[in-house]
């Protein structure tokens, strides 16, 4: 999906493709949760842009509120997928007592549980791409209809370039 102006995803992109509100996005930003890695507003009438890596990380983020856990939570899981900077499409988010690790592998998750790590959520993360995927897809199409109308001005989201920007190409 190629961003609006080849550099991000726009709010109400991000929301769409996420399945958040506005308000949320908002909210997460202003209390330094997930801020816009491309561009942050710099008062009023400018835009957040996103990253396809920051959808990525708000798609874990509003999954791991649906399952229950709270923002205090939720904020540990993001740190722990920064830190790693690894292929998320390949691992699993394991939230264990108090700390998040990346486990790459059906038996690094039994290492963490010989360890005597107390599991509190397995969240894997190829399902996240894959959603994240299939939304900005559609979103795309939606568009391209969109631009389909006469006077239409509406941008079209491209996977392959939002990929490639950031390196998942």
């Amino acid at each position: 999906m190629e961003p609006v102006d080849q550099e991000g995803f726009r709010g109400p992109q991000v929301c769409a493709i996420v399945g958040i509100s506005y308000r949320q996005l908002d909210y997460w930003a202003r209390t330094d949760l997930l801020r816009p890695s491309v561009a942050d507003a710099r008062g009023s009438g400018t835009q957040r842009l996103y990253s396809y890596r920051d959808l990525l990380e708000l798609k874990v983020i509003k999954q791991l509120l649906d399952a229950g856990l709270n923002l205090r939570e939720a904020r540990r899981a993001v740190e722990c997928l920064r830190r790693s900077g690894d292929d998320l499409s390949t691992a699993n988010l394991v939230l264990a007592g108090g700390g998040s690790v990346l486990a790459r592998s059906g038996e690094e998750i039994v290492d963490l549980l010989r360890g005597g790590q107390g599991v509190f959520n397995i969240v894997p993360l190829a399902g996240v791409v894959g959603e994240v995927d299939a939304a900005i897809v559609e979103l795309g199409r939606a568009a391209a209809a969109s631009d389909a109308r006469p006077g239409s001005d509406a941008a079209r989201p491209g996977l392959a370039g939002a990929r490639a920007a950031t390196g998942r190409g």
